[in-house]
């Protein structure tokens, strides 16, 4: 939905993109009630009543609309004939960045004295983004008892992500922060934009249905047809934009439970090896279970074996939980199931994926529309000035080509295998062979005082990333830190020999 649509990221170095060539979105399946039907349906709210100025924040990211909805707000509030102040702080902010609209809403313009809304006078926050609304300029300005919140816990990327490869959406901290400083009663979550997604097919109509949902909620002192006609006036996608409002409105009423969310539309689930709450047990089983799929059962049975060893280390030192374990196992499990020419087969040629292309297109991929994958696989593929290998295309043969290597995987890392021998598959394959030398040495000398560097070595894997020279730029990276690492590891126990 938020696609620049300059296709740059064709640019990276990944075997995961295909374009679906004649493909059309699929359209909303739910989207099908009537505004009539929503406006016979559901009671008008209750209007807040406006003590001298009712204050709404509006906190979102550059290019999402965050500064339409206070513009809606304030042409609103003029068809009303009240005394209104809108202010728009965009900073440097273009598209990705922190944007605020500060609205206040008066009975007459004389009862407004400032166009910025102070500490502690929020009466409402219609948060466009978590991360945002949950910053120190929004909460400095709300007070428990008063301000009320609607906060769209969609979970956007911020530019961190660049810097940080592990960086994951602070969404528990984001809502804990919220209810601890409005309470639960007065603060509520929705992820709008998979709703608008789901009922609008674009999650650009997520501000206007957060918009709606706030106005049901009984938290926007304006009539329905002032927010209908500045919807009209604004001129862009009015009756979209109107159906975003009105689908708030019905969530706001029914409740979010109302409109399940239908998981298959917003994506298969793929087997994921990182953070996922689970038992020590279940995660161990699935690994190999993942495992056992990405090559055999004696393969995963090496990994469990070797999981196990440790599980009985760390429990005999008496440490609590399984943290040690864990570790070993999703990086162990990282690092034995590497992306080759193989497993990039199989997962191609997994039902699963074909599945996640029907629920996101109309037709049968393939048939309906073609599907080519951008591919640079190293015994075929020319390189650049740099030495980096360059992506080629390749048309929907390529999938039929798939279907028969996926079913080749027994020769990887054998004398016969044709993709084996290229030095990135060299030292994927070492890397596995170096992490069970590890742990073998933490079979023998782990303890409690160097159980710590333990545990940062048994993580180390994650910080490899990417493919190609991505990849061997992470490698070169976590080799170092592994020296620095192992050194400290070893340490306490030549002191102790000492």
């Amino acid at each position: 939905s938020s696609c620049n649509k300059d296709f740059s990221c064709l640019n990276g170095f990944c075997p995961s993109f295909v374009t679906a060539e004649g493909a059309k979105v699929r359209k909303p399946q739910t989207a099908t009630l009537s505004f009539e039907k929503i406006e016979s349906d559901i009671p008008l709210p209750a209007m807040p009543k406006i003590d001298r100025s009712y204050n709404i924040l509006v906190p979102g990211v550059g290019g999402t609309g965050v500064v339409t909805i206070g513009a809606l707000l304030g042409m609103a509030t003029h068809l009303e004939q009240k005394g209104v102040n809108v202010l728009d702080i965009t900073g440097l902010a273009q598209k990705g960045g922190a944007v605020v609209s500060h609205v206040q809403i008066g009975n007459q313009p004389s009862d407004l004295h400032s166009t910025r809304i102070g500490m502690g006078e929020a009466d409402l926050i219609i948060g466009c983004d978590a991360i945002v609304a949950a910053s120190r300029e929004i909460t400095s300005k709300t007070r428990k008892g008063v301000t009320v919140a609607a906060i769209n816990s969609a979970k956007v990327p911020t530019a961190e992500i660049f810097q940080n490869p592990k960086w994951q959406f602070p969404s528990a901290v984001t809502e804990q922060d919220m209810v601890s400083l409005l309470g639960k009663d007065r603060c509520d979550f929705l992820d709008a934009n998979a709703y608008a997604v789901a009922l609008l097919g674009d999650a650009i109509f997520a501000n206007p249905l957060m918009l709606g949902y706030a106005w049901q909620k009984g938290w926007i002192p304006l009539h329905h047809e002032s927010l209908e006609r500045a919807i009209q006036l604004n001129g862009v996608a009015v009756d979209k934009n109107l159906a975003a409002f009105e689908w708030g409105r019905y969530l706001a009423h029914h409740g979010l439970q109302s409109v399940p969310l239908d998981k298959g539309a917003r994506g298969v689930r793929h087997e994921n090896l990182l953070n996922m709450p689970e038992s020590i047990d279940t995660l161990i089983s699935r690994l190999g279970e993942h495992l056992t799929r990405y090559q055999n059962a004696r393969y995963a049975k090496r990994f469990t074996q070797a999981v196990g060893q440790i599980r009985t280390t760390e429990a005999n030192l008496g440490i609590k939980g399984h943290t040690l374990t864990e570790a070993v196992a999703r990086n162990l499990a990282k690092l034995m199931s590497y992306k080759d020419e193989y497993e990039v087969a199989r997962l191609y040629t997994d039902p699963a994926y074909f599945d996640k292309l029907r629920a996101q297109f109309e037709g049968e991929p393939g048939r309906d529309y073609s599907l080519h994958v951008h591919l640079a696989p190293p015994t075929l593929s020319k390189k650049d000035k740099k030495g980096h290998l360059i992506k080629k295309k390749y048309g929907p043969w390529m999938l039929k080509a798939f279907a028969v290597l996926s079913h080749m995987k027994g020769l990887r890392g054998t004398a016969l295998d044709p993709f084996g021998r290229t030095e990135e598959r060299r030292a994927e394959r070492a890397l596995i062979d170096e992490y069970f030398a590890l742990l073998d040495e933490f079979n023998s000398s782990l303890n409690e005082s160097n159980f710590d560097s333990a545990l940062a070595l048994a993580r180390l894997p994650d910080d490899i990333r990417g493919y190609g020279h991505v990849k061997e730029a992470s490698m070169e990276k976590a080799a170092t830190n592994r020296a620095q690492l192992l050194e400290r590891y070893r340490q306490p126990v030549l002191s102790k020999a000492a």
